[in-house]
C-alpha cells in the first residue's frame, strides 16, 4: 500500500463527486431531509425525542451504502478500474482511497444531519455531542465500507440494489426501530447483537440520553470492527473488471 496512491484515488473521487450535483445533494441533503421528515410525523407526539437518534444512524448508513457501491462499480464496468490497476496501484490502495474519500464525505454529511437534527427539529442531546457526531461519523462510514464490499461482488447497478435485502432490511428489522430488540425471538435478539447497524442505534440512543456506559464503548469497537473487515473483504474480493 501506498499513502500518495490512497491519497490520489481519494482526490479523484472527490472531483468525480464535485462534479456531480445530483449525487452531492443525495449524500449531503437528503439524509437531512429524511431525518426532518419523522421529525415533522411524530411532531405531535414528542416521540422523535426516542426515534431521532435512530434515524441519524440509519439515513445515512443507507445512503452511503448506495452511492457508495454503485460509484465502485461503475469503475468497473468502464474499464477504469482496469487501467488504473495496471499501473502501480493495487487493490488495497484503490479500496481505501475510496474509503478515505467517502469518509471526507461521510464527516461532512453527518456534521450536516446532526445540526439538522439538534438545531432545526429539536432533538435533545442529554449527552455528549461530539462523541453523539463521533458514532454517526462510523455509522456512515460503515455504509461506505459495506458498499464497497458489495460492490467487489456485483455485477451491475441492478444487482447492488438487489444487495439491499440481503445486507440493510435484515439490519433495519433487526436494529430496534419496528421492535424492541428485548422483545424479539430469543434467536433474532442473538443475530441483532452481532450485527453494526444495532449497535450503533443502541450507542446513539444512550449518548441522547446521557446513558453511555462501557456498552456504549464495546458498540463503538464493534462497529469499528466490522468497517475494517469489510474493507478487508472488498480489496480481497475486488475484480479489475466487470464483464
Amino acid at each position: 500500500m501506498s499513502p500518495a496512491r490512497i491519497a490520489y484515488t481519494a482526490h479523484r473521487v472527490l472531483e468525480q463527486i464535485r462534479h456531480d450535483p445530483r449525487t452531492v445533494a443525495l449524500m449531503l441533503v437528503v439524509p437531512s431531509l429524511l431525518i426532518g421528515l419523522v421529525a415533522w410525523i411524530f411532531s405531535e407526539t414528542g416521540a422523535f425525542t426516542h426515534i431521532g437518534p435512530a434515524m441519524i444512524a440509519l439515513f445515512p448508513f443507507v445512503v452511503m451504502f448506495l452511492v457508495t457501491s454503485i460509484a465502485t462499480l461503475r469503475e468497473r464496468r468502464g474499464g477504469t478500474l482496469e487501467r488504473l490497476l495496471a499501473m502501480p496501484l493495487a487493490k488495497p490502495d484503490f479500496i481505501l482511497g475510496y474509503a478515505l474519500a467517502f469518509t471526507l464525505v461521510a464527516i461532512v454529511q453527518t456534521a450536516l444531519a446532526v445540526v439538522f437534527a439538534v438545531w432545526v427539529c429539536g432533538l435533545e442531546i442529554a449527552g455528549s455531542l461530539g462523541l453523539l457526531f463521533t458514532i454517526a461519523a462510523l455509522d456512515a462510514l460503515l455504509g461506505t465500507s459495506l458498499g464497497l464490499m458489495a460492490s467487489a461482488f456485483a455485477r451491475t447497478e441492478f444487482q447492488v440494489v438487489q444487495f439491499m435485502p440481503a445486507i440493510i432490511l435484515p439490519q433495519f428489522l433487526l436494529s430496534g426501530i419496528v421492535l424492541p430488540r428485548q422483545s424479539l425471538p430469543p434467536a433474532l435478539e442473538a443475530i441483532s447483537d452481532w450485527l453494526p447497524l444495532s449497535h450503533a442505534i443502541d450507542a446513539l440512543v444512550a449518548v441522547a440520553a446521557g446513558t453511555e456506559d462501557s456498552q456504549t464503548t464495546n458498540s463503538i469497537l464493534i462497529i469499528a470492527a466490522w468497517i475494517i473487515a469489510a474493507l478487508l473483504v472488498g480489496s480481497l474480493t475486488l475484480r479489475r473488471r466487470t464483464a
